[in-house]
């Protein structure tokens, strides 16, 4: 025969359980809106039951069943969608960097405008043509002098400007690095409170979510893949355990940052030879990470900052801020070559005195945009050679001939061999500029659209991750008043079988007595 207390135990397991899982319901409700909170539940499992399989068991006709016991408390949450939420997010950081860099390249670039290098050097050409209807006035002279000026400065501010930013996008690279050696720091410790927990048999739900938003943060920044790695001891079969993590370098090979609960590894820049780690100055020639050079990383907004900012690979200085510059070093260089020749070939107002240099004799192409000036020989305005021949001031052919360097095409100037050799090989001035500024909204708007694509990509993932790991408001509410009923019926049954002791021990005596 069964134990007289036999239901009682069962009701109060039956009381328990449903607590906790009241208790782990209202855990849910108070972190509906904490960032990467996972939901909870309690799994309940049968009580062994009663008797157990034994020589001296009692003769009763069956096993009867002790109640409910709470197995373990986990969260809910599909691993898949973690993998796919973190590509996508590593797609998104990579496009996110490069459309920024690109959209301040345009604000900087400002074509079309009134104020670009385009419209600088229209006015320019303009002056030429009206000095060229009057060679000698010395008003359309000085018009001359302050629009070559103004592309100057314009020259000036657009090779400034882009440096500037460029080394906003390496300061951007120091603490892109920092903000990754910190989160590999803060996942080693939690591996290591999680080794702590675990073999205990216990879940650190918490501490697994923390980990799974530090790991969604670092997907954004660098391709990674995790392992996990068991914690051993009496650590439940759906312990996740401590987690190795990688990320993947310019070769699509895995390098350790975090070695499960056993330590980490910082990344580091490897500038060019000329400048610091701690303020890069010059193209990225790698990355370093435990001491150990590797190419680059595979994707994400780190190596959309590098491929911003400029980088050698080996074969030559390549990036969006280093390609820019050299086009513009390129342009400035050819047109001030290109104009110095055809002024060298006017005359002045002074008699039988060939034209100078209008701008300044430039030596190379690197720097080119920073390095034009008007020259000193152009501060006297007779100096400038508007005449086609000597002794002819009136004479505005050559004007018209400066005017014409616009129209120029490169494809011309190379045979015969020129005594200049110009970096632009074909085409005119104005072509060049336009194939550079096409080209710029050409990538802004692919940046652009792969964002929108990837932004879309990823909250569709992260909508079907909220379904299953999410709290829902509703969902708890109803599992409320499910576990509430529950308890209070574990509780009438307690109360019920009291009222049968009592009728036991109390109401039934001996007759007669």
């Amino acid at each position: 025969m069964g134990s007289t207390f036999h239901g009682l135990e069962v009701a109060k397991r039956g009381m328990a359980v449903q607590q906790m899982a009241l208790y782990t319901t209202g855990h849910n409700i108070a972190n509906a809106n904490t960032p990467g909170y996972s939901r909870q539940r309690v799994n309940f499992v049968q009580s062994e039951p009663y008797p157990p399989a034994s020589l001296n068991r009692p003769q009763i006709p069956g096993q009867m069943g002790t109640g409910v016991e709470a197995g373990s408390i986990e969260r809910v949450r599909d691993r898949f969608f973690d993998w796919q939420y973190r590509g996508e997010n590593n797609k998104l950081g990579y496009w996110q960097a490069q459309a920024d860099a690109l959209k301040k390249m345009e604000d900087i670039m400002n074509e079309p405008s009134d104020s670009g290098l385009s419209k600088t050097m229209d006015q320019f050409w303009q002056a030429l043509q009206d000095l060229s209807a009057n060679p000698e006035n010395t008003g359309a002279r000085s018009v001359v002098r302050q629009s070559g000026l103004a592309v100057v400065e314009t020259f000036h501010y657009l090779a400034d400007s882009l440096t500037s930013i460029q080394n906003d996008l390496a300061n951007e690279i120091q603490v892109t690095v920092k903000s990754i050696n910190s989160i590999a720091e803060q996942l080693y410790k939690i591996n290591q409170q999680i080794a702590e927990v675990e073999p205990h048999g216990y879940l650190p739900n918490d501490l697994y979510d923390e980990r799974d938003r530090l790991l969604d943060e670092l997907s954004a920044l660098v391709k990674i893949e995790v392992e996990p790695k068991p914690s051993g001891g009496n650590a439940l079969k759906i312990a996740e355990g401590s987690y190795d993590v990688y990320i993947f370098d310019g070769n699509g090979q895995r390098q350790l940052l975090v070695n499960g609960n056993q330590g980490y590894q910082t990344l580091s820049v490897s500038p060019s030879a000329s400048s610091s780690p701690e303020m890069p100055t010059g193209p990225l020639t790698g990355l370093s990470l435990g001491g150990s050079s590797i190419p680059f990383v595979a994707s994400g907004k780190l190596k959309g900052l590098i491929e911003a900012y400029g980088y050698d690979d080996g074969s030559g200085v390549k990036g969006i801020y280093p390609d820019m510059l050299k086009k513009l070093d390129t342009l400035a260089y050819s047109f001030a070559k290109r104009f110095n020749e055809v002024h060298q070939t006017g005359y002045t107002l002074s008699p039988s005195n060939p034209g100078g240099l209008f701008f300044s004799d430039l030596t190379q192409v690197d720097g080119a945009a920073k390095a034009i000036q008007l020259s000193s020989n152009i501060d006297d305005l007779n100096n400038i050679a508007a005449s086609s021949a000597p002794n002819e001031p009136g004479n505005g052919l050559n004007a018209i001939r400066l005017a014409n360097v616009k129209n120029s095409n490169f494809a011309n100037l190379q045979n015969p061999a020129p005594s200049v050799s110009y970096p632009i090989t074909a085409g005119t001035l104005q072509a060049y500029y336009e194939s550079m500024i096409g080209q710029l909204a050409v990538d802004t708007q692919q940046a652009n659209r792969l964002v929108n694509n990837s932004e879309v990509l990823r909250q569709s993932v992260e909508e079907r991750q909220q379904s299953v790991s999410g709290v829902s408001l509703d969902e708890e509410m109803t599992n409320m008043i499910r576990f509430q009923h529950a308890y209070n019926a574990a509780a009438r049954t307690i109360t019920t079988i009291d009222e049968m002791l009592d009728k036991i021990i109390n109401g039934m005596g001996i007759v007669g007595r």
